[in-house]
């Protein structure tokens, strides 16, 4: 039988990871390429950071923002996890015909608002309508530049053993929220994504010290596929506490309900960072100050063993490895 492509090929987790090694890195190979990191950098009168995403939520309305505000977010986070900070963005639209203006007309606010706070200016892009039937409403890409500070140097291929590991917050509301949304489910708690932007973030951090490694942000896949990125591409083990991981009580039931591992649920306004031992605590307090890093805490740290591979020490004291997603938890979440 012919392979095809499936849903768990956009998971963000292992087969994501195949397909792009497997047949996409291949013909296209190049040495800012293989960095496989958020955004390629490169020098071009000064050290520049590039990177562009497509956006196929669904629903396009949810608990915390909306397809806009998301990819707004998430090109200026890529940006950011390089340490760069974002100047301008594209915005090209892929409009399923039938698609109304009402509801065009409020993304677009939501894509201004969003921008406005992250300081960042649409400045190029492009529209297309395609026929009824031919895309799902409406498909977003979005192109982001942003310039490196000099003495910045971000990379997933850059933690050292003794560092340590860092979040900026609960995990696991993005994705939890989307789901409810789209299956009906009722909570007593209101569930709501965390979609931010988090250049603000990281700036603050990078004020107080430039010995961070690693930034990424856990989106598809979750905070265990974006650890198993980093122990690979950096070669290392990684050992975290699943005590130390914060995730919100509404969250964690309705996983327990589902399911589901709050470690591999989708996140948009959380990051995950590899940052010298001795600055650890200076980050964690400028992060605090921050409204999307108030709940930041150290849950881990670089090690010698097991390169490549995370393992987490549970609240029942056992040890246990934390793969990488296999399969599609939650399709069409960002």
């Amino acid at each position: 039988m012919e392979d095809k492509i499936l849903l768990a090929h956009g998971s963000g987790g292992k087969l994501s990871h195949d397909l792009v090694k497997d047949y996409l890195l291949g013909p296209l190979r190049n040495p800012l390429l293989e960095a496989m990191d958020d955004s390629a950098t490169f020098e071009l009168f000064g050290r520049i950071a590039f990177t562009t995403d497509s956006y196929v939520v669904t629903p396009l309305f949810f608990p915390g923002g909306d397809i806009g505000k998301l990819a707004v977010c998430g090109t200026v986070n890529d940006l950011s996890m390089a340490g760069a900070v974002p100047k301008y963005l594209s915005l090209s639209l892929i409009i399923e015909e039938g698609f109304p203006l009402l509801k065009l007309n409020k993304i677009i606010d939501s894509i201004q608002k969003t921008a406005e706070e992250a300081r960042v200016v649409i400045v190029a892009g492009d529209t297309k309508v395609v026929n009824r039937g031919c895309a799902d409403k409406l498909f977003i890409n979005t192109a982001g530049i942003g310039v490196i500070p000099k003495g910045i140097t971000i990379s997933a291929a850059t933690a050292k053993v003794g560092d340590s590991v860092i979040l900026s917050g609960p995990i696991g509301d993005h994705g939890i929220a989307l789901l409810s949304q789209r299956e009906g489910l009722a909570f007593e708690t209101t569930l709501a994504s965390d979609c931010a932007p988090l250049n603000t973030l990281v700036g603050d951090m990078l004020t107080v010290s430039h010995k961070i490694n690693c930034l990424r942000d856990p989106t598809r896949g979750g905070l265990a596929s974006t650890l198993n990125e980093l122990a690979g591409q950096s070669r290392v083990g990684i050992a975290i506490e699943e005590e130390k991981i914060p995730v919100n009580e509404p969250v964690r039931a309705a996983c327990e309900l589902l399911g589901f591992d709050p470690l591999y649920v989708a996140n948009e306004g959380k990051l995950v960072g590899v940052v010298a031992s001795g600055d650890a605590e200076k980050i964690i307090d400028s992060m605090k100050k921050n409204r999307y890093g108030s709940s930041a805490a150290v849950i881990g740290a670089v090690v010698a063993d097991h390169p490549g591979k995370v393992v987490m020490k549970t609240r029942l004291g056992t040890t246990r490895i934390v793969d990488m997603l296999t399969g599609e938890l939650l399709p069409r979440i960002c």
